[in-house]
């Protein structure tokens, strides 16, 4: 799955960006302005879409509505999960403080995701992506895979299996001495939003609209979203080797990679860009002729579907 040797172009640095593709000092900081006042409106947009999603469920009652609403709220999960991490990069709002505060309570722990851990977590994956110390090895190696293995993956995730690994871990760390600081915020978030259903009078959408689509629509779109990213690539320094790159389209960025988040590879040659300027960076990566086409696949089904290639 690494792009061959000779089709990474050897054209840096240049004025405008470093060895490693990383933009010099004046360009680095215009792109990593944080747009705190946007990024508000972007957690609004996160919980309307999951208000919404849920509210016309319950207002329709319908099964096909509730099956489609179950596939839309794994999208919002996308996107309290890609916000998440943006906090995690400390790039969702400039005081530090209120980064942390609303990335945690508004963003992470709504999503299941234990913030603080996750932080040390995603920076180990910045360090050494695809290394022995990957935290996520796992889970991008041995690719391609045969079809047949995709498909089992898939299905783990799609019956709620790979979710039900999670939640169990989730529920032993109460047990657990040192787990228990980082599990009680999830759990703490989780009930308030469960009580909320119930003084709502529908104390069944939060297992129906909110915990069901975390542990099934949501874990296929993270895999998809995660192998998509780094699946079957190298250690290496340069950074065309560790991540894929894929031209963008609306559906993918609604459901998958939303706030951006397709743009990886930019992302992973300058980590301290927020979100909104991601695309400047790919502009630059490509004008300067380090982003080529013989590099960049067309579209994520071309991507997955070479990832699932291997034959038995």
């Amino acid at each position: 799955m690494v792009p061959k040797r000779e089709s990474l172009t050897d054209v840096l640095p240049t004025d405008r960006l470093t060895k490693s593709g990383m933009p010099t000092p004046e360009i680095r900081a215009e792109l990593r302005k944080i747009a705190s006042l946007s990024n508000i409106g972007s957690l609004v947009l996160c919980w309307s879409q999951a208000f919404f999603t849920i509210g016309a469920a319950i207002w329709i009652n319908n099964l096909a509505v509730y099956a489609v609403s179950i596939v839309l709220m794994g999208a919002t999960f996308a996107r309290f999960s890609i916000l998440a991490h943006e906090a995690a990069h400390r790039l969702m709002f400039r005081n530090k403080k209120l980064n942390d505060f609303f990335g945690k309570w508004f963003l992470a722990y709504p999503a299941f995701i234990p913030f603080s851990f996750y932080r040390i977590s995603h920076f180990s994956h910045h360090r050494d992506e695809l290394g022995p110390k990957e935290p996520d090895l796992s889970l991008y190696r041995d690719y391609p895979i045969s079809k047949a293995s995709f498909k089992r993956k898939l299905s783990r995730d799609g019956f709620g299996v790979s979710g039900w690994k999670n939640l169990k871990v989730l529920i032993k760390a109460i047990f657990n001495k040192v787990a228990r600081p980082i599990a009680l915020p999830i759990i703490a978030t989780q009930v308030a939003l469960l009580l909320v259903c119930i003084l709502a009078g529908y104390p069944l959408a939060y297992f129906g609209l909110w915990l069901i689509p975390w542990m099934t629509s949501w874990r296929v779109l993270n895999r998809l979203r995660a192998i998509a990213e780094h699946g079957g690539m190298k250690q290496s320094s340069d950074r065309r080797e560790t991540t894929h790159h894929v031209k963008q389209h609306l559906i993918a960025r609604f459901f998958i990679v939303p706030f951006n988040a397709g743009w990886h590879l930019a992302h992973h040659t300058d980590m301290g860009v927020p979100w909104r300027n991601l695309p400047k960076l790919q502009m630059e990566l490509e004008a300067a002729g380090w982003v080529t086409d013989s590099i960049t696949w067309p579209n994520y089904t071309s991507l997955w579907k070479a990832l699932s290639s291997r034959t038995e």
